[in-house]
């Protein structure tokens, strides 16, 4: 935590003395030039909030803009103030960053729990109970299994408090497991991680991934809803490749369809994030019960019975054919016959046509 002497001693590096009306005013002059040699544009009415965080990244060796949330979150921790003040520092230091094109460090979930102790014992018991929900769902079989290793794996990153916008930002690449810990880190560079029980030293966030991982594993190698069915089924060991570029960019979690189907390139909307968080949260999940999967053997392609003929079979074809030909022999001068009739009877039509013009 940074002591009275150091918050004087980098206040003084950066001014030099507050205590003097033309000393003070040069000190504002070295900041806004300061400001302008990064290109930053401060708002007035959030100018000291943000010398405020200035100094304090210059005497800490912060990255000033773009902050990440760990950095404010300890900004916060260093500099106690009643609420209300700590909500206008956030509120500067927002406004600067998003005027500038970066993202607000701090709208994140790391920078909130600093600012409301009710939140943080709220989210707590909402955090147990989605990670008992997680670990109850299905594992195996069709399609209950695949819908649960993804809704477990959905429950998890909703224990983080992240936003529902940020779970559906996820893309494979920003999950990893570092020894026993799962660790996740969003676009805006919030990290978050997930230890193992302290009681009873059990992982199961670390568990619900790797469930996870296994079906994008599977899928890269084995690409079709058939195989990865005889799969949760009976499945066997995969010794997943590793991710290259193009996968890692792929979502973390995307849509399935009732037959099955992922999208890899897909990902879930933040709206169906929601409705899946709360339907588990209370108890109103789709209940989708493992459909019997015929055996691999009986899906192969049927084979056809060998047929054994009989001496007389072609003996018997060739005199049908040589007696259907013997038959229709005389069915040319039939036609030809037909066909001068029908020659003669429109010229006797044709002398009648006239006929009936002359006498009119």
């Amino acid at each position: 935590m940074t002591t009275p002497e150091r918050h004087d001693e980098y206040r003084t590096h950066r001014i030099p003395s507050l205590r003097q009306s033309s000393t003070d005013k040069e000190a504002i002059r070295q900041n806004i030039r300061h400001d302008a040699d990064l290109g930053l544009r401060i708002p007035d009415r959030y100018r000291h909030d943000w010398e405020l965080f200035a100094d304090w990244c210059t005497a800490a060796d912060h990255r000033l803009i773009p902050a990440s949330p760990d950095t404010l979150a300890v900004f916060l921790h260093e500099h106690p103030a009643a609420v209300a003040t700590q909500r206008r520092r956030l509120s500067a230091i927002n406004t600067v960053h998003t005027r500038h094109g970066y993202a607000a460090p701090g709208r994140t979930e790391t920078v909130r729990r600093h600012l409301d102790a009710t939140r943080v014992q709220r989210h707590d018991r909402l955090a147990q109970l989605l990670l008992q929900r997680a670990v109850e769902l299905p594992t195996e079989g069709w399609s209950s299994g695949l819908f649960g290793r993804r809704d477990a794996l959905l429950l998890i990153l909703a224990t983080t408090g992240m936003s529902f916008v940020d779970i559906t930002r996820l893309r494979r690449r920003d999950i990893t497991v570092d020894g026993d810990a799962l660790v996740v880190r969003t676009r805006v560079g919030e990290r978050f991680r997930l230890a193992p029980n302290p009681e009873t030293g059990d992982s199961p966030a670390v568990e619900v991934y790797r469930r996870w991982a296994a079906i994008q594993a599977f899928l890269d190698q084995y690409p079709g809803t058939h195989l990865l069915r005889q799969h949760l089924t009976d499945p066997i060991e995969i010794i997943a490749d590793p991710v290259d570029a193009e996968r890692a960019r792929q979502p973390l979690l995307c849509p399935i369809d009732r037959w099955g189907h992922l999208p890899h390139a897909q990902s879930m909307t933040p709206q169906s994030v929601s409705v899946l968080v709360r339907a588990h949260l209370f108890g109103r999940a789709p209940m989708r019960r493992a459909l019997p999967v015929p055996p691999q053997d009986d899906t192969a392609a049927p084979v056809e019975p060998d047929v054994i003929l009989d001496s007389g079979y072609y003996d018997r074809g060739i005199t049908a054919r040589r007696r259907d030909h013997e038959t229709l022999e005389d069915l040319t001068d039939v036609f030809d016959e037909i066909e001068q009739r029908a020659d003669a009877l429109l010229d006797e039509l044709l002398a009648v046509l006239e006929g009936s013009q002359i006498c009119s």
